[in-house]
């Protein structure tokens, strides 16, 4: 990769600790900032997540947000990059869908900064932020709880489509399941080619079920609130994503990979409207060391299906993939 990336723990950290500050002398910064998303939110994780953000930026720091929701709507996403440049300061891109997009408008609106969220993408203007996620290393923290939780030794995924971002999240799900029991299996993923139906996620997840999984690790953004209800139904068990998840059925979600989404669009925002800071040409790797990857379970009132012994397990693996004892294989 040839421009510079944020990779510094040090950085990564003094990013996050901003949450904490950096609006405290621009509370009526008046900046506009405009989310697009490329489907829509509703989606409990992955842009609900981006929204929270944005809400907390409009609390703290003053901020004017507006949302746009494309509806995985290709003709849109240009369209609405360059509309919501025209009358705002920032533009947070949700959703790798605006690769091309950006690509496109970035070099020929240069007075406005974009942050591109969930991708790296380099050399294309001072003026763009990208941010990508180690939601590798999370999902191999899933995949082990999910295969010390399984009774059949058996567990399942199901991804929203069969791409790089996706399978970067299967891979170490795969990979830790299999750390925690060589010898169980994780059965072939199910991809559903949609976002936007639950309903495909509960046939999928009820697919799996039926083939010996106990244990389904749901990353399909709206179509996995399916998952929750076929585990439900099936008296089995799931894992979230993007966001804690927990609270949308206890009885049945162990635990969720949590992307940060929120965290790192505050932070980077907070620390341009305190100090003027914008890292436009770079990609900030947000990795576990940064706490913006990790698990979730829910608050202490909801049932816990995981032991704190098995959470100590996980919190020493963490450790260990932050320490570079563990390396978690990759599709980036």
């Amino acid at each position: 990769m040839s421009m510079k990336k944020l990779v510094s723990v040090l950085l990564c950290l003094a990013m996050v600790l901003t949450l904490c500050v950096s609006c405290a002398f621009a509370e009526n910064s008046g900046v506009r900032v405009a989310l697009c998303v490329a489907e829509t939110l509703g989606d409990l994780g992955f842009y609900d997540s981006a929204n929270e953000g944005l809400k907390r930026l409009e609390a703290d720091c003053g901020v004017i947000g507006s949302v746009v929701e494309c509806k995985s709507d290709a003709s849109m996403y240009q369209v609405a990059l360059v509309e919501a440049a025209e009358t705002n300061d920032i533009v947070v891109a949700v959703g790798w869908q605006f690769w091309d997009g950006l690509t496109a408008v970035v070099p020929e609106m240069p007075d406005t900064k974009f942050i591109f969220v969930d991708n790296g993408l380099d050399g294309v203007g001072d003026n763009l932020l990208s941010i990508v996620y180690a939601e590798n290393q999370g999902s191999f923290l899933a995949g082990y709880i999910a295969m010390k939780l399984s009774e059949n030794s058996t567990v399942g995924v199901i991804g929203g489509e069969n791409s790089e971002t996706i399978n970067n999240f299967i891979v170490g799900y795969q990979q830790g399941a299999l750390y925690a029991n060589p010898e169980g299996r994780v059965l072939e993923p199910i991809y559903t080619d949609d976002y936007e139906a639950p309903d495909k996620g509960k046939e999928a997840a009820l697919s799996l079920y039926s083939k010996g999984a106990d244990v389904v690790y749901q990353v399909a953004g709206k179509t996995g609130l399916g998952v929750f209800e076929a585990a439900q139904e099936q008296g089995k068990y799931a894992i979230g994503v993007d966001s804690d998840q927990k609270y949308v059925n206890p009885d049945v979600i162990i635990a969720s990979m949590m992307k940060k989404v929120g965290d790192s669009i505050y932070t980077v925002i907070s620390q341009y409207i305190a100090d003027g800071v914008f890292e436009g040409g770079t990609i900030w790797e947000a990795d576990m060391s940064t706490g913006l990857v990790g698990l979730g379970y829910g608050d202490e009132n909801m049932t816990q299906q995981v032991s704190p012994e098995l959470k100590a397990e996980v919190e020493a693996l963490a450790q260990k993939i932050i320490d570079g004892e563990i390396v978690v294989e990759s599709t980036r």
